[in-house]
């Protein structure tokens, strides 16, 4: 860390005092004399080959991001959280802009939803862009991932600002979306690089679970606010606005955040060490490195074969993955029922999507409940004395789903113009709590069943939601006028009550199912593997990259789209 950044941070959190106050994210000069003083004196542990092993000074080492103050990991939440936000937000906006997209390219939309492609290619470059750039951060660390593609992702939003065509359009959107899909997976390791624990984690990961879906749905009522100046400015500003507003913030972010990978502190750590001393100090991170080349196969590979091989697996990706692509159908049905019933232009029918994000927003006040009632069931583990179950996380997930479902029906047989229209509004806010406790069930299931490989679990969901994301929503059209609002909110509604099936099964069953995985047999922790290895532990092994016969060593696990 640079005395700039050292100075920013010291600006940013108070009392660095350590006696005077717990340790906590101390950047300021103290904490430069302090890792000076480190060099100069500490001595680790040596391997056979006498290279010292460079680890934490102790549980209170202040540059342990466990140790940093509450109030200064807050502050991280909720700016990376805020870029979840802002991110996900042009893969929501674009739909705003439609009816103008489809005068100024000469596109009719009469017989299929052509301008839909700009919002699949998004969705694509959101399932592989993870697999190729997310495990690269395991060496470099969540700020070179943070900025490297916030900055991509700006960068893809001038070619919407100015295109002229729609072909650009498509094809800028998709490394658009991968770069936002990117520094969003990252928010969730950064959040358990801080955060000790699932009691601690509870609501940082609640929150940022409503951020990935109130990303998406904010979006129409963002590019539809825009529109509504249709008269001074064209659709082009949905995206000026956004990239002006999200470009002044990058100095703001780069201000707050530091690196919180524990591996790639102690790393900088080491290299100080070696360069002022000439001691021959490496963190574990260091000799354990793998090939860049290894990292991306097994971050393709081995969530590919789980996908095809783990019924755990296949059925909770299959169960998200409808949810997810309900979100971004919802961006075409919505204006299309509100309009037809209602005569709303694009934004009052953006007002309307609101209540999707509005009903994210209830499952984070719920999900502590949900996260208690987990924690509680440790006493009954008579797997694991003093673990919770993994079938614990699915209490609130399994009404959640009937009610998504039951959601479904309601929506549809409430469209009619004859009844008002807070009526499907309704239906469609506890659609939204639906698919929120649907996405978190997921992932925090996939995450304490698969352990170390719970990195190539939540990838293979990851993958199945944003391709459902992709193609789901080009069904829309042809689905709501070929069948009518009511039957196809049927249709939508019995598919989700099958699919509801999917948490009853893994909380009755689940641990019989989990007995007979492969994967699930080598993934658990040890008893006497310490928080800190389960948290910095690096990528998956490289022997077996297809399957559990190699050791695992995970990174900590990520939720983003």
């Amino acid at each position: 860390m640079n005395d700039r950044q050292s100075q920013r941070l010291s600006d940013v959190e108070k009392g660095h005092n350590r006696q005077q106050s717990p340790p906590h994210a101390g950047s300021s000069h103290e904490a430069e004399s302090s890792n000076s003083e480190t060099t100069r004196c500490a001595q680790y542990p040596t391997d056979e080959k006498g290279r010292e092993i460079v680890e934490w000074d102790g549980p209170d080492d202040p540059d342990n991001p466990f140790n940093w103050s509450r109030s200064y990991k807050w502050l991280i939440t909720i700016t990376t959280c805020f870029i979840s936000i802002l991110t996900g937000l042009p893969a929501g906006s674009y739909s705003a802009g439609n009816s103008y997209m489809e005068q100024d390219f000469g596109i009719s939309q009469d017989n299929f939803p052509w301008l839909t492609w700009a919002t699949a290619s998004w969705n694509v470059g959101a399932a592989v862009f993870p697999l190729l750039f997310v495990p690269l951060t395991e060496n470099s660390g969540r700020m070179p991932g943070y900025f490297i593609s916030y900055i991509i992702f700006l960068i893809f939003l001038v070619p919407s600002g100015v295109g002229t065509n729609f072909a650009t359009m498509v094809t800028t959107r998709f490394f658009g979306g991968g770069a936002s899909s990117v520094s969003i997976n990252i928010v969730g390791g950064t959040i358990a690089d801080i955060w000790k624990g699932p009691a601690e984690r509870s609501v940082p990961m609640s929150i940022f679970g409503m951020t990935s879906v109130v990303g998406i749905a904010l979006g129409p009522f963002i590019g539809g606010a825009i529109q509504t100046n249709e008269t001074t400015i064209n659709w082009h500003w949905i995206y000026w606005i956004q990239l002006i507003f999200d470009g002044a913030l990058l100095p703001v972010f780069w201000f707050i955040l530091r690196e919180t990978r524990g591996d790639v502190i102690l790393a900088k750590r080491a290299k100080r060490i070696r360069k002022e001393t000439g001691r021959q100090a490496y963190a574990k991170a260091e000799l354990e490195s793998e090939k860049v080349s290894t990292m991306v196969m097994i971050s393709f590979k081995r969530p590919t074969k789980m996908l095809l091989t783990e019924f755990v697996v296949f059925s909770f990706t299959l169960w998200v993955s409808f949810a997810w692509g309900l979100l971004f159908l919802f961006q075409s049905s919505i204006p299309q029922t509100f309009s037809a019933n209602y005569g709303f232009n694009t934004f009052q029918s953006s007002l309307v999507q609101l209540a999707l994000s509005v009903g994210a927003i209830v499952g984070t006040i719920i999900n502590p409940y949900q996260d208690k009632l987990y924690l509680r069931s440790a006493h009954r583990n008579k797997e694991a004395e003093g673990k919770p179950i993994p079938e614990a996380r699915l209490y609130f997930s399994i009404p959640g789903s009937l009610l998504f479902a039951g959601s479904l029906f309601w929506y549809g047989w409430s469209s009619y113009p004859n009844v008002h229209w807070i009526v499907p509004t309704l239906a469609i806010g506890f659609i939204g709590l639906g698919i929120y406790s649907i996405y978190m069930a997921t992932v925090m299931y996939l995450t304490d069943a698969y352990e170390k490989y719970a990195s190539s679990a939540l990838s293979a969901a990851s993958l199945g939601r944003n391709t459902f994301g992709a193609f789901l929503p080009l069904a829309s059209q042809d689905l709501f006028n070929n069948l009518g609002f009511q039957w196809a909110g049927s249709l939508l509604g019995f598919l989700a009550l099958v699919l509801s099936g999917v948490p009853i099964l893994l909380f009755f069953k689940g641990k019989y199912l989990r007995s007979k995985s492969p994967f699930i047999a080598e993934a658990t922790f040890e008893e006497g593997d310490s928080e800190e290895r389960r948290r910095t532990t690096k990528q998956e092994g490289s022997k077996g990259l297809g399957g559990p016969a190699g050791q695992a060593r995970p990174t900590a696990p990520t939720i983003g789209r």
